[in-house]
């Protein structure tokens, strides 16, 4: 697992002009529009900043919707855990679990919020066929070992030979490294916030508690050992402990999302729930220990929920889809124990996997990229269940890695009915696609309603700060040998590579467009 301090650059290879596929909400056959690239590899602070910038990835393929002209805007939506609460709805899903597990009970009648389960993959759902067949061009251009070997003896030299300048050299004498392990954001963001409670209150630190609420806590967490007794396993043992705080303030405020979740249950309770995280790029032990298993849950989640037929949900395609990911394993001495990367967030029900949400762990987030499920338990409305055990999973790693505060939910699609349930969640932000600042939810609403595709920062004299203002000093991969844009456009006379190329850049940004490389053929 590579440290920040020695992260080899991430490395992208663009497809020039926009794609054409079938649309996944409103079924228009050519309706879905998006700017697209395959990433070899990435490190988690470049995906950081290019989900800051409306992408999004799915497997190894990394996208962008042409927002002003795709059939179905997908706005890139973020919530804020630090301020979360539960609405009443969440509290019933989060009953019906305790339920369930002290007592075997099963809800009747329908499942909360259940639809935003089946609808999950449409995001996704022209994407597959895409996803095959950039498979299978990227391996016509696939980097090959030698090519790896060079740019880590290139990255080797430069640190041999830092002090060195030599005005000739492809290389840029810039470090790169440097660049490389700045676990900040490249350019500062505006962020809409709540206002703060009280003069100087710091959100990000615990309120203090009187004697007696740390001694209820004391035995809370006691109990909470004693019943769930053997949940620890794995990577959840550095990840996710069974009680995360900020804690109550005071004892007449309403419960907590960790009170909810981690509530105790009698020592006969009819079930027994346990949550691991394992990483799945590289895949750990754990991982490849449970894949079958995990795989099974998928096959079934598709022909039950999605109605394929058995041959479609093949292990590839699962593999592809779900565990292919370009994010580097990476750590950070003041980050989460469990690093940053890709992980499978396996939900354990009396020794079974019954629901798996696929996650990335970036510097400044958890972001969901997916979950399935046993549709035999589609009653405890999983869906719901894991976005809130999500959301108290960013707000455990916020205890130790202070950046890290928001939680990721992909894009919210306000034109299509079935995925507004993303907005429930309270506070949240949307990105605004033209400036790429996030105003809250509640101020982008009325807008959405008169035209679905909306600029939500109202200030008309606003531009993106982090656009591409140098294309020049634009990273490329050419031949074996890292090189600015500037050099390499020389050598290379073809007007349609340099409309890609600036492409390319408007839609990355400059900060990105200088510490990724992109392979050029």
């Amino acid at each position: 697992m590579a440290s920040w301090a020695r992260l080899s650059p991430s490395i992208v290879e663009y497809f020039e002009g926009e794609d054409f596929y079938r649309c996944g909400y409103c079924k228009n056959e050519t309706g879905s529009r998006s700017n697209g690239m395959w990433a070899h590899s990435m490190t988690v602070q470049d995906y950081q900043d290019l989900i800051d910038r409306g992408w999004r990835r799915s497997g190894k393929y990394v996208y962008k919707p042409v927002m002003n002209q795709t059939c179905c805007p997908q706005y890139t939506i973020r919530c804020r855990p630090l301020q979360f609460q539960p609405s009443k709805s969440h509290k019933k899903v989060l009953k019906k679990m305790l339920k369930f597990l002290a007592k075997g009970e099963i809800s009747k009648g329908n499942c909360e919020d259940e639809p935003m389960e089946p609808t999950a993959e449409d995001a996704v759902a022209g994407d597959f066929a895409l996803i095959n067949k950039l498979d299978i061009q990227c391996d016509l251009t696939v980097l090959s070992d030698d090519l790896r070997e060079s740019l880590e003896s290139e990255e080797k030299q430069k640190g041999k030979s830092s002090k060195r300048e030599d005005a000739n050299e492809l290389i840029q004498s810039q470090d790169i490294e440097e660049k490389l392990g700045s676990g900040e954001p490249s350019r500062s963001v505006k962020v809409h916030t709540v206002p703060k409670p009280g003069k100087g209150a710091d959100l990000s630190k615990p309120p203090c508690r009187k004697a007696k609420e740390i001694r209820k806590e004391r035995k809370r967490l006691k109990l909470m050992q004693q019943n769930r007794a053997g949940e620890l396993e794995g990577l959840q043992a550095q990840c996710e402990p069974l009680s995360s705080s900020p804690p109550k303030a005071k004892c007449n405020q309403p419960k907590s999302l960790e009170d909810l979740i981690f509530e105790s249950l009698p020592e006969n309770a009819s079930h027994k729930l346990e949550v691991r995280v394992v990483r799945s790029s590289p895949q750990s032990s754990q991982f490849k220990a449970t894949f079958q298993e995990s795989y099974q849950v998928y096959k079934r989640y598709q022909m039950v929920i999605h109605k394929d037929p058995p041959d479609k949900p093949t292990v590839s395609q699962f593999t592809r889809f779900l565990c292919s990911s370009p994010l580097e394993a990476e750590t950070s001495p003041n980050g989460p124990d469990c690093g940053y990367g890709s992980f499978h967030q396996q939900y354990w029900l009396d020794g079974k996997i019954i629901a798996v949400g696929v996650i990335d762990i970036l510097p400044h987030c958890v972001s969901s990229v997916y979950l399935y499920y046993d549709p035999d338990y589609s009653f405890l409305s999983l869906g719901v269940y894991s976005a809130l055990r999500e959301i108290a999973f960013t707000r455990h790693l916020h205890e130790k890695t202070s950046q890290l505060s928001y939680y990721y939910m992909g894009f919210y699609i306000h034109s299509c009915p079935k995925m507004k349930y993303k907005g429930q969640y309270r506070p949240s932000d949307l990105l605004c696609p033209e400036t790429y600042v996030w105003v809250p939810i509640e101020q982008c609403l009325p807008s959405l309603e008169n035209s679905k595709y909306c600029r939500f920062n109202q200030d008309s004299e606003a531009v993106d700060e982090g656009r591409s203002k140098e294309p020049d000093r634009l990273q490329v991969l050419y031949k074996k040998a890292i090189m600015p844009y500037g050099v390499y456009k020389k050598q290379q006379k073809d007007p349609r590579d340099e409309a890609a190329v600036l492409q390319y850049a408007a839609l990355v940004g400059q900060a990105c467009s200088e510490r990724m490389l992109l392979f050029r053929n």
